[in-house]
């Protein structure tokens, strides 16, 4: 079975050593998506739905850009450094997928790479 990986361009992906996401057969799996921007900056301090928004919009290309569309993601992720704004999260998180409806997980995570990044989200699809 072939592996297809997919860049979003971001600096990190090189020194760090991985990929936006991994197609491996019909299998995508999307690393943790910040909110970060072309460059290099993070989009929409301080706001957890704009946030969301964004990681989920970088997402979304990553799975389109691996053959297969929002529709076929079947798990999310959202990591939050604040719990408490969790329903903006969820907001944005049923902007994508109130109607495709992943099975999905929120948690607290104690923070990320950069201070400014309020939430980090992983996705997973099956292109059928």
């Amino acid at each position: 079975m072939s592996k297809q990986l997919v860049s979003s361009g971001s600096k990190m992906e090189g020194p760090i050593g991985f990929s936006r996401a991994v197609r491996v057969g019909p299998l995508i799996a999307v690393a943790g998506t910040a909110a970060i921007q072309p460059d290099g900056s993070t989009a929409c301090p301080g706001d957890a739905y704009g946030q969301t928004l964004y990681c989920l919009s970088i997402i979304q290309k990553a799975v389109e850009d691996a053959g297969g569309s929002l529709a076929d993601i079947y798990r999310t992720r959202v990591m939050l450094t604040d719990i408490s704004q969790w329903e903006l999260a969820a907001k944005a998180h049923g902007e994508f997928f109130s109607e495709i409806r992943p099975a999905c997980t929120f948690m607290e995570v104690k923070g990320f790479i950069q201070a400014d990044w309020l939430v980090e989200l992983e996705a997973d699809a099956m292109v059928c």
